[in-house]
């Protein structure tokens, strides 16, 4: 197929994460088999509680380690596919959430190029649409990695995608760059005869009728609200791998816990494996208190969502973690010296 592809941009492996949401139906798939997390842990060279009192997030590298030894310790020859057929909604964070409010597939799919690393840097999907074949192809940031990690990808992507469509969806040609496995009998009961091996590409090629049907129940009230929160997250994740210090750290966590109304100092330290003492201190020295940052990110998110959206204040309080809207209005003319209406009034993008 002609390569129409947007450009992929390969993450740092050095420096990639998988969301814990993520991380779940591995864990989900462990506790099945009985696998002690600290023994799964120490197998993948992980310190012996990082499952156990898991944090926000984990590198991608020890994601993929943790596939391996998994893999290994259970005696599962697909695990990867197996933990693949456990994702849920929830694995997806926000952005599975953001799809379920797309109206179509082809929406869908766009959404899934953007916000993909919002649940992980494992790797970049990409679409080709030539004619009346459109080609789904995911670019691995973890070639040298075992099968189990794009199969465990594309299974996911199966079993999601059935849900996301409301009905099975038809069998369709997938291919896989690993060589095949001495059985394949898991691979065709999951993706159906038309399964290749040894490949240039990891991709799965469908009609691009398929980009048009329509996504059943989906709630599309909440596109807006959840594509702005994604967009937040997102130049919240690609500032911290812009910048260095414990400044950009602690404004992350922030960003990634205040809908939630967590963005809170024990929280946020325990997010950081740090005790507030030694977070507290190391603000200090960056000449800086966590309040500041909390009111510095919730104004700043403020004053973005006023000016690019057309969502109510109440929305935008929620988003920041305010209980109240008159909470928020209080704390944003100390701010601005301004209320939330005026500020939209005499900013905002859409009038």
């Amino acid at each position: 197929m002609p390569n129409h592809a947007s450009t992929i941009h390969l993450g740092n492996t050095s420096s990639g994460r998988v969301a814990a949401a993520y991380l779940q139906p591995l864990l989900d798939l462990a506790g099945e088999y009985g696998l002690c997390l600290h023994n799964l842990a120490i197998q993948a060279g992980m310190r012996e509680n990082a499952l156990t009192q898991l944090r926000e997030s984990i590198a991608a590298a020890d994601y993929v380690k943790l596939l391996d030894a998994a893999a290994l310790i259970s005696g599962d020859l697909n695990f990867g596919l197996h933990t693949g057929e456990r994702v849920k909604l929830g694995t997806y964070n926000v952005y599975g959430m953001i799809l379920m409010s797309c109206k179509d597939f082809g929406l869908a799919f766009q959404h899934t190029m953007r916000y993909e690393s919002l649940a992980h840097d494992l790797g970049r999907s990409s679409l080709v649409t030539d004619g009346d074949l459109t080609e789904y192809q995911w670019h691995n940031h973890f070639p040298a990695a075992s099968r189990h990690l794009v199969e465990s990808v594309f299974a996911g992507i199966r079993v999601f995608g059935n849900w996301f469509a409301g009905t099975p969806l038809p069998f369709v040609p997938v291919l896989f760059m690993h060589a095949a496995p001495d059985k394949l009998d898991e691979h065709h009961r999951l993706f159906g005869p038309d399964v290749h091996f040894g490949t240039d590409l990891n991709c799965a090629r469908f009609p691009t009728a398929l980009l048009n049907w329509q996504v059943p129940n989906a709630d599309i009230s909440m596109y807006p609200v959840l594509q702005q929160h994604a967009e937040q997250l997102l130049r919240e994740k690609q500032r911290l791998q812009n910048e260095n210090g414990i400044i950009a750290l602690v404004r992350a966590a922030i960003a990634s816990k205040l809908a939630q109304d967590q963005a809170r100092l024990p929280l946020i330290a325990q997010e950081l494996a740090l005790s507030q003492r030694t977070l507290q201190r190391k603000l200090s020295d960056a000449g800086v208190s966590f309040q500041q940052l909390l009111d510095r990110s919730r104004q700043e998110l403020a004053e973005d969502y006023l000016r690019t959206s057309e969502y109510s204040l109440t929305d935008i309080a929620f988003l920041l973690g305010y209980q109240e809207q008159s909470t928020f209005n209080h704390a944003f003319k100390e701010w601005t010296g301004t209320s939330p209406g005026s500020f939209r009034d005499q900013h905002a993008l859409y009038k």
